[in-house]
């Protein structure tokens, strides 16, 4: 299973997630599974065709994604994965 974790900036919208164990395959998996489990939370992560927001990534241990359009990217057991929001505004 991989392990998936949270900024702040996603864990402030369901409160007492930090991390989460998840069995799949590809990213895109873990995305459909995240909003299985908690409604709603793939609409901060990737947008209405399914591709990965402007301001987040999403990184596999320590290499950020690359197939931002389909999430693609391969998730192997006992991975660790980041889900990150960047926060903006002035």
């Amino acid at each position: 299973m991989a392990s998936v974790h949270f900024t702040y900036a996603l864990r402030r919208f369901y409160p007492g997630l930090a991390s989460i164990e998840i069995e799949a395959d590809t990213v895109s998996e873990i995305v459909s599974q995240l909003d299985e489990s908690y409604p709603g939370m793939s609409d901060y992560i990737v947008d209405e065709r399914g591709a990965l927001r402007e301001h987040v990534n999403i990184f596999v241990n320590n290499t950020r994604i690359k197939d931002r359009q389909n999430l693609g990217d391969r998730v192997g057991k006992n991975e660790e994965v980041y889900i990150m929001q960047a926060l903006s505004g002035g």
